[in-house]
């Protein structure tokens, strides 16, 4: 039995997506500003830092766009995976699993490779990559194809299992093909939408299709993250939509409901998704902040270089370290004896690189020092 006709695909007119360009325009340059600002400032720096700045918002990008979706990556994986695929350094991180490296390989497919066309093809392809045993959990789902007709009611739902919350329902599968040719059609045609509203309708006009078992969320964003860095032109990506939607998760399905269950204006959803990115551009003001830090603390240690062990730990440090550094973390994560490990934080305590924290015996540990009491 076909539901009632309630939500946006299913209006007269779809996919014919309408907005008020005039409720746009300030917000819209606003934000046009701000982005602009920011590319400039990534642009002044050398290759180093730029490298380091994208790295560090890929790899918040990834963990993120998958807590939306309640899974956990783990960073350090992540920044591995993303760092030997651009060539950087990778001393002392982990190896990512199967479950990191296929998120990975469609965000980077996406932003790094963004001028390439969007095809049927690519898509089963990013799928592929996010589904490599062709299960989500335990489940078994079609990979690198539509949903099928037997899967039954495609229902966008968010929150824990048992008490989920459904935001709407899907088209039915036999109309997948048609909608998703039409989706490209229009994400890689002529379009009077200035790009970054572009990427904000194709988020939406995707999430609403829904093409696939599993995934439809992530691929989401992969898209608007691929239509943001064509209005960039670059493919470096020094800010994250997706940290963002993840900070304000209940707001991102609270407008996406609403804006499913509208009419084909979807101006409510674009102004929360300007907003959205307007506070994302925000955020990368902090990440260049921690850029710029790192590299001045880098130019102070550098006068009285440490050896590799020190720097491996330092960089560790500096990035996603959790709680506070022992001898037997110092130890495991240079790969060398407790004594060694003693020996080089001693050489950082005179150096003023660390210092030592309140308490002592087996629960001695030390943290970075502020870059002024580092020694010249």
């Amino acid at each position: 039995m076909r539901r009632k006709s309630t939500y946006i695909h299913d209006r007269s007119g779809w996919p014919t997506l309408t907005w008020d360009d005039q409720a746009l325009a300030a917000l819209l340059a606003a934000t046009r500003h701000k982005q602009g600002r920011l590319l400039g400032k990534m642009e002044s720096l050398g290759f180093e830092l730029q490298a380091e700045a994208a790295l560090t918002v890929l790899t918040r990008d990834v963990v993120t766009t998958s807590a939306i979706e309640g899974e956990v990556l783990n960073p350090d994986e992540v920044r591995s995976s993303i760092a030997r695929r651009l060539g950087l350094d990778v001393a002392g991180l982990p190896k990512a699993g199967r479950d990191v490296e296929g998120v990975v390989e469609m965000m980077l497919d996406a932003t790094q490779n963004f001028a390439a066309p969007l095809t049927k093809a690519r898509l089963w392809a990013w799928h592929a990559s996010l589904f490599p045993t062709g299960r989500s959990g335990m489940s078994r789902i079609t990979v690198g194809g539509w949903r099928k007709t037997e899967s039954g009611a495609m229902q966008v739902v968010s929150g824990p299992i048992g008490r989920e919350k459904v935001h709407f329902e899907a088209p039915d599968a036999e109309r997948l093909d048609a909608e998703v040719s039409q989706f490209i059609q229009w994400f890689e045609g002529p379009s009077p939408a200035d790009p970054v509203l572009k990427a904000g309708i194709a988020h939406f006009w995707f999430v609403t299709i829904h093409p696939f078992d599993d995934g439809n969320g992530r691929i989401a964003r992969a898209i608007a993250d691929m239509g943001l860095a064509r209005a960039d032109g670059m493919k470096e990506r020094f800010y994250s939509m997706s940290a963002q939607i993840e900070a304000e998760r209940r707001d991102y399905y609270r407008n996406l409901e609403s804006a499913q269950r509208g009419d084909l204006d979807i101006t409510p959803w674009l102004v929360w998704f300007l907003g959205c990115l307007d506070r994302a551009l925000d955020g990368a003001e902090q990440t260049l902040a921690s850029v710029l830090h790192k590299a001045e603390l880098w130019q102070r240690i550098n006068r009285q270089p440490v050896n590799d062990r020190q720097r491996l730990v330092i960089n560790r440090m500096l990035d996603n370290f959790e709680g506070f550094l022992s001898t037997s973390k110092y130890a495991k994560l240079a790969k060398c004896s407790t004594d060694t490990a003693l020996r080089d934080i001693r050489e950082l305590l005179d150096r003023g690189i660390v210092l030592q924290n309140p308490g002592g015996g087996r629960s001695t540990s030390y943290r970075l020092a502020e870059m002024q009491n580092v020694n010249k």
